[in-house]
C-alpha cells in the first residue's frame, strides 16, 4: 500500500490514477518491476528498458519508441485501461 493524496492505495490503483492523468512513464516504471505479468512481461519490461535507454536498443537496430507503444499497450490490454492514444 502507498499513500496517493493522503489515501492508502494499493499498486494496481496507483497504476490507474497513474494511467489516467496520462503520466504513462510512470505507469510502465510501476508494472515492470511487478512480478506477475503473465504473457505481457517481455513487451513491458522491454517497453520500460528502451525507454530508460534508447540508445542501446536504437544500436541493436530495434525501434525504442515502437517497443515503449508496445509496452504501453501491454500495460493497457494486461489490467484492462483504455488505450493511451500516444502514436509510435
Amino acid at each position: 500500500m502507498k499513500e496517493l493524496n493522503g489515501q492508502l492505495v494499493s499498486a494496481e490503483q496507483e497504476l490507474q490514477a497513474l494511467w489516467a492523468a496520462g503520466r504513462y512513464d510512470n505507469a510502465l516504471r510501476l508494472v515492470a518491476r511487478w512480478p506477475r505479468l503473465g504473457t505481457h512481461r517481455d513487451a513491458i519490461q522491454r517497453g520500460w528498458a528502451a525507454c530508460t535507454n534508447p540508445a542501446l536498443y536504437e544500436e541493436m537496430g530495434q525501434d525504442s519508441k515502437q517497443l515503449y507503444h508496445d509496452g504501453l499497450a501491454a500495460v493497457a490490454t494486461r489490467y484492462n485501461l483504455q488505450p493511451c492514444g500516444i502514436d509510435p
